[in-house]
């Protein structure tokens, strides 16, 4: 009996090809792509999905090993979509830092700063919070698996071999982070307006009673206030920021 495995290099090399997308999406991606999650687990990720996906999209690449030129564009293209996917998802959740860092301000704890885990550099500790709590309701509420959706669609989307447009690749990366901006403002317009009365109230208090040291008084107010404001509206808050990424994770996986 003789066993032919001549097919071997093409299938190793589309696999590879796959991984290189698949990895570098999964690397930007939330939750998967942490900075305190273990490279080696994030990479165990990476194959187990691309061995996953691999039967269903092997088909889709044509790899010619008689030259290497095309092989490494071909890397370098796969390289780019996964980078331009996974980034889209990472601005998304950027839209909760903008919220704490708007809340924080607000109520005077702008200057209270820690390592956001999830970008590791400083940030208001508010916005961690938020981004955190977001980051654990995607995992509660199943919204990964629409991620994982999209490891498999953006081989429709981007089918191997075809390099994305700099214009749509440019118009996508402004949407998206206007829209995490925009996104970010809502969440935290109750504190905006918050912040705006409080402070006119100040104001004229202090025109009133010119005594009175204003600032002793209304920074402690100014936080409990807040904190009070907070826990009533943060489930509101988490609602309409799970909406949102469940459209942007749907734009990336449409037939899903």
């Amino acid at each position: 009996m003789r066993i032919d495995v001549s097919f071997l290099p093409a299938a190793a090399a589309a696999f590879l090809l796959m991984f290189a997308r698949i990895g570098t999406m999964v690397m930007l991606l939330p939750g998967f792509g942490e900075a305190a999650v273990p490279v080696r687990i994030r990479l165990v990720a990476a194959l187990a999905l691309t061995a996953a996906l691999f039967p269903l999209h092997r088909n889709a690449f044509a790899v010619d090993l008689g030259a290497l030129a095309p092989v490494l564009l071909a890397l370098a293209q796969e390289l780019l979509v996964g980078a331009v996917l996974g980034a889209t998802v990472r601005l998304a959740v950027s839209a909760l830092q903008v919220a704490g860092s708007i809340v924080a301000q607000q109520l005077g704890l702008g200057f209270v700063t820690a390592i956001d885990p999830t970008q590791g550099q400083q940030g208001a500790i508010l916005g961690n919070f938020l981004t955190l709590l977001g980051l654990t309701l995607l995992f509660a509420t199943d919204l990964h698996h629409l991620m994982i959706a999209a490891l498999s669609e953006s081989y429709r989307l981007f089918r191997p071999g075809e390099m994305p447009f700099a214009g749509d690749v440019a118009a996508l990366t402004t949407r998206t982070i206007a829209t995490a901006f925009r996104i970010g403002v809502q969440l935290a317009a109750p504190f905006i307006v918050l912040g705006l009365l409080f402070n006119v109230a100040l104001g004229v208090l202090s025109r009133l009673m010119p005594q009175m040291q204003v600032f002793f008084v209304g920074l402690p107010l100014s936080i409990l206030v807040g904190f009070l404001v907070l826990v009533f509206v943060i489930g509101t808050m988490m609602t309409v920021y799970l909406g949102y990424m469940e459209g942007v994770l749907v734009e990336l996986a449409p037939a899903r």
